[in-house]
């Protein structure tokens, strides 16, 4: 089973690599962005579990390691193959 988890900083949180990636779109002649956001996706793929085990596993996870509760907001959703 294959779990989607994305890690995205919240709002208000300066996310300076984004600003960097507006300016350079700007310089480039790239025209109309209003403005760009940055995630981290990450694609876990459990053995010999089912959805719902598989979701409980990429929560733990995100507790764990993945993501910073007080910058980032998570989103995790089921993949089918």
């Amino acid at each position: 089973m294959r779990v989607e988890v994305r890690v995205e900083l919240k709002p208000g949180v300066v996310d300076a690599e984004a600003e960097s990636i507006e300016k350079s779109l700007a310089l480039l002649g790239i025209p109309s962005v209003r403005h760009v956001t940055t995630a981290r996706i990450y694609d876990i793929e459990f053995a010999g579990v089912d959805r719902t085990r598989a979701e409980q596993l990429a929560a733990d996870a995100v507790d764990r390691l993945l993501a910073n509760p007080v910058i980032h907001r998570v989103s995790v959703r089921s993949l089918t193959d």
